[in-house]
């Protein structure tokens, strides 16, 4: 900070210092280390950036003997949203930092409620059961009604009368009472369940590994399995990757494809074999099998970092739907397929 300020320099605390850290060390060295951070890391990171206070050299220095041996100098800093965007050049594709840009600017406003609608029904079900009826009940009618229905289609039916009936009864909430009940649902709920998502360290690790391509990925788990062999079989067991969707059942690969643009199920299946491809393609209704035969065979050979964002689309989307109970990843048979 400038010596003629008489403020001292906030003390840097969890995440503001990751960011104080990567804006130090440039565009160039901060953009490789974050293509290591997993999507909810980012966000964590890209707001502590957009909102970082000045930083003195002294911090800086602090930081690095905390993070690192080999660093040198220092630089006073104030984050912007700009900056954000200058990081983010060249780690991920354009569309997801896009995603993360809205989500800065518009964090301030989403309300927890938003953010609960997002939670998996299940889970928020069975915290809302073990609730009040008369807490379930507002509980339910702040969050967004698709989450809500689903929410409700868990809980046993006496129990589910009665929260829907007190649902019907609500007198308006002051503002004040309100703000108190956002922030112990928001301590409560939310926070728990951040961290307990986060408790098994082996679907965490799955979780983190899933996003790698598969060089990575092998180069890992080949590394896990000479220093902690159980636990690179559990996480075999956990991961899903492309080459896995023909052990989907045939019904869950039709839910899946469904909803995959066929733009994008062009582009991965280029450089598949064809035994690969042709239990895709079976999974396809005849009109859409049609127009993705044709554009295959009509269309120019493609980069390989466009195919495997392609497939990563495609995996992703299977993970998100087995997530919310709308297909099985773990079930099916056992075709051998190598995608080459």
């Amino acid at each position: 900070m400038p010596a003629a300020s008489a403020a001292k320099p906030r003390p840097l605390q969890g995440i503001d210092r990751v960011a104080a850290l990567l804006m130090a060390m440039g565009t160039p060295a901060a953009n490789r280390v974050m293509k290591h951070f997993e999507a909810d890391e980012i966000r964590l990171i890209t707001r502590s950036i957009a909102s970082l206070k000045p930083v003195s050299t002294a911090q800086i220095e602090s930081l690095v003997e905390d993070f690192a041996s080999n660093f040198a100098g220092g630089a006073n800093l104030v984050g912007t949203v700009a900056d954000v965007e200058q990081l983010l050049q060249g780690v991920l594709p354009p569309e997801q930092i896009a995603d993360i840009m809205n989500d800065i600017m518009g964090a301030a406003n989403q309300s927890i409620w938003d953010r609960i609608s997002t939670v998996n029904e299940n889970v928020l079900a069975t915290y809302v059961a073990k609730e009040h009826p008369q807490t379930a009940a507002l509980m339910l009618s702040k969050v967004k009604p698709a989450c809500a229905a689903k929410v409700l289609s868990f809980i046993p039916e006496d129990k589910r009368n009665g929260i829907m009936r007190r649902m019907l009864t609500f007198k308006p909430i002051v503002d004040a009472t309100m703000q108190v009940i956002e922030r112990t649902v928001h301590e409560d709920f939310m926070m728990n369940f951040s961290r307990n998502a986060g408790a098994d360290p082996h679907a965490r690790m799955a979780d983190i590994i899933n996003k790698m391509d598969r060089d990575a990925m092998e180069t890992v788990l080949a590394s896990l399995a000479s220093t902690r062999p159980k636990s690179a079989e559990i996480l075999k067991g956990l991961l899903f990757t492309f080459d896995d969707i023909v052990k989907l059942t045939p019904r869950a690969r039709t839910a899946l494809f469904d909803q995959v643009p066929t733009d994008k199920l062009v582009l991965a299946l280029k450089g598949t074999d064809p035994e690969f491809r042709e239990i895709i393609l079976q999974s396809l209704g005849a009109r859409v099998r049609r127009m993705v035969e044709q554009e295959m065979a009509g269309s120019e050979p493609a980069p390989a970092k466009d195919v495997m964002e392609a497939r990563r689309t495609v995996t992703d989307l299977a993970l998100d739907m087995a997530g919310r109970g709308e297909i099985e990843i773990s079930s099916g048979t056992e075709e051998d397929a190598y995608v080459r």
